[in-house]
């Protein structure tokens, strides 16, 4: 043990002239050891439990730890400690000097270290003691100590000597990888990076040592040796992005620990990509006192030394005197898209000539700028102006493309108030029987007509051969009958003879009034022959309801003309009357419309039926006393 002792005491001498700047050695074997003067023999170093730990006939007068890496070859090393305790033996418990019996006497010392994240442990150290030396000195190694790993805080201290306290910080890995031990060390080793660069572009190659180029290996890019370094998921970069102050970060997955290098510093063409990268851009401010000045913003890749002033556009740009500001190191921060920029402020600048702002970067020849404001408030008055344009402009496109429509409209408030347009209507067609040819030519031309504008019409003269199988009155209740249903329209042909007609029909009524109570039923029923005068009836039945003007209107024949409106009979007063041909578009706007008071057609089926056979019963008996007054007139004429 001795000669062993003496072996690891040489190589411990050996360690202390193989160390770094930081102190960190490369210390020995990866194994627990420990290394005893001669005046001690038999040493032996196991774990304790710590709550048995104690010292044998020793005093602690010194406790000194240190941090070594301890290596078995030049390749892998691991962190290890290694505490240096100095001893002092208690007199009384070892044999007196001088005495012709052996001094030698077994003794122990315990010392105990732990981390914040891990529990108490010991090593306790055994020997004999051949003879006395003060002080002597042991130093144990412990390797691989459990919980510690690099950036961890170890505390230690001696049982019964609660004095002897020592606390150690083993260095992190980032100081460590930049020693020459890093060699060593497994955390780290990290991807070599090169750069070539191509016609128009610079590829990023990794020389790790195990052929792994890309597989297992993460890259960023930072600018500036403080910026953010961002995730670069190519292997190549355009050189138009290739900024003097970028630099390449590459490290393996789940590793921590990173290689660096800046491969463009101080190049030509990455300066002027900064250049070509810079952005300004000039907006309004207002400060407290409601003054307007300039705010300027500049990015660029990397921070840049220069002047920014503003100037007038109108004067070809011009300097504003007293304005120039420069630009510093310490102004510049990061913004979210992972570029430097800078902000500054012109006071008491005139807005509304536009001002602009000129840059002056150092190292470049040419300026940059001008970079002007834009006056909104100009733009919102024109914005305003043009806008208003574009309504003006699609209201009267509008208005000629419903040019029809509106008319109509407007036609159909002066007649009645506010009505729908556009519904096609059943038109009854009915004139005097004794019409002349002329006259009754322009009634087919008229019934042709609205027929080919949609109108489903229904013309007496059309319709003998029912008449003659149905009889004049029933074909005209049946048209009727379509007439309340439909809400549709009757259309009356005035001529000379049918106004005598209507005019007779009408004194026969007034005389056959009063006789009407007097006479019996059955000699009261005479049906009129012909369906123009049994048309009258109804007529003056919807003109005592008020709704006459609803339902009929009148028409009149340049080729057959008539008398004024004025002297139209009672019975035709307050109908509308149309001159045709020269009034047919207003005719056919009238037929059209719905007036105000008409159904709107959107009751159920049933509802419909059981309203109309109502009505056509109530018209019909009404009807049919009034053709039985007209025909006792006649028969008492």
């Amino acid at each position: 043990m001795i000669l062993r002792g003496r072996l690891l005491g040489w190589i411990l001498l050996y360690t202390l002239h193989v160390s770094s700047c930081s102190g960190l050695e490369i210390f020995g074997p990866e194994s627990d050891d420990v290394i005893c003067p001669q005046s001690l023999s038999e040493c032996t170093m196991k774990d304790e439990i710590a709550l048995l730990a104690a010292n044998d006939g020793v005093n602690v007068t010194d406790l000194r730890p240190h941090v070594k890496l301890c290596s078995e070859n030049s390749r892998s090393c691991s962190v290890c400690l290694v505490v240096d305790v100095e001893l002092r033996f208690h007199t009384s418990d070892l044999a007196y000097e001088g005495s012709s019996e052996p001094d030698e006497d077994e003794a122990s010392v315990t010392v105990c270290y732990k981390t914040p994240s891990t529990l108490l442990a010991c090593k306790k150290v055994e020997f004999t003691v051949n003879h006395m030396e003060h002080p002597a000195k042991i130093s144990m190694v412990i390797a691989r100590p459990s919980g510690v790993s690099f950036g961890s805080r170890v505390f230690f201290y001696v049982p019964d000597f609660k004095n002897l306290k020592q606390d150690v910080y083993v260095p992190s890995l980032d100081k460590v990888c930049f020693l020459e031990v890093k060699k060593c060390v497994e955390e780290c080793h990290v991807p070599t990076l090169r750069i070539e660069t191509g016609r128009d572009f610079v590829e990023l190659l990794f020389d790790d040592g195990n052929d792994s180029n890309d597989t297992l290996t993460s890259v960023c890019v930072q600018y500036e040796e403080n910026g953010t370094c961002q995730k670069l998921n190519s292997r190549t970069v355009p050189l138009y992005s290739v900024a003097s102050c970028m630099c390449f970060m590459a490290w393996y997955h789940e590793k921590t620990v990173r290689s660096k290098v800046c491969p463009f510093t101080n190049t030509d063409f990455s300066q002027r990509a900064v250049w070509e990268n810079v952005s300004v851009t000039v907006r309004q401010g207002q400060t407290n006192d409601y003054s307007t000045r300039l705010l300027w913003n500049l990015s660029a890749p990397c921070r840049l030394k220069g002047e920014v002033w503003p100037c007038h556009k109108e004067n070809s740009c011009k300097e504003i005197k007293g304005f120039r500001q420069q630009l510093r190191n310490g102004a510049w921060s990061l913004n979210t898209k992972g570029l430097w920029e800078t902000v500054g402020v012109f006071e008491d600048i005139d807005l509304q000539l536009s001002p602009c702002v000129m840059v002056k970067i150092e190292g470049m020849e040419q300026q940059l700028g001008p970079f002007c404001f834009k006056n909104t408030d100009r733009h919102r008055w024109t914005l305003l102006l043009v806008s208003v344009i574009i309504v003006i402009s699609l209201t009267m496109l509008l208005l000629f493309i419903c040019h029809d429509f509106i008319k109509d409209w407007v036609w159909s408030c002066h007649h009645g108030g506010f009505v729908k347009i556009g519904r096609k209507a059943h038109v009854l067609l009915l004139s005097p029987p004794d019409t002349n040819d002329a006259v009754l030519k322009s009634v087919c031309r008229l019934g042709s007509l609205l027929r080919t504008q949609g109108f489903d019409v229904a013309v007496d003269q059309w319709s003998r051969t029912e008449q003659s199988s149905l009889g004049p009155v029933p074909w005209l209740h049946s048209q009727m009958l379509n007439r309340k249903q439909y809400d549709n329209r009757v259309v009356i042909v005035l001529t000379p003879n049918g106004l005598e007609k209507i005019e007779e029909w009408a004194h026969r009524c007034e005389e056959v009034a009063p006789k009407r109570e007097d006479r019996d039923d059955a000699q009261m029923l005479s049906p009129y022959s012909d369906v123009f005068t049994a048309s009258l009836s109804i007529l003056q039945a919807d003109r005592q309801r008020g709704r006459a003007a609803e339902h009929f209107l009148l028409v009149k024949f340049d080729s057959c003309p008539v008398n004024d409106r004025r002297n139209l009979p009672e019975v035709l007063q307050g109908l509308p009357l149309f001159q045709l041909p020269s009034q047919t578009q207003a005719l056919l706007t009238d037929l059209s419309v719905r007036k105000p008071g008409q159904t709107s057609g959107k009751r159920s089926r049933s509802e419909r039926k059981r309203s109309v056979k109502t009505k056509m019963d109530q018209t019909r008996k009404k009807s049919d006393h009034v053709l039985i007054q007209c025909s006792e007139g006649d028969v008492y004429k």
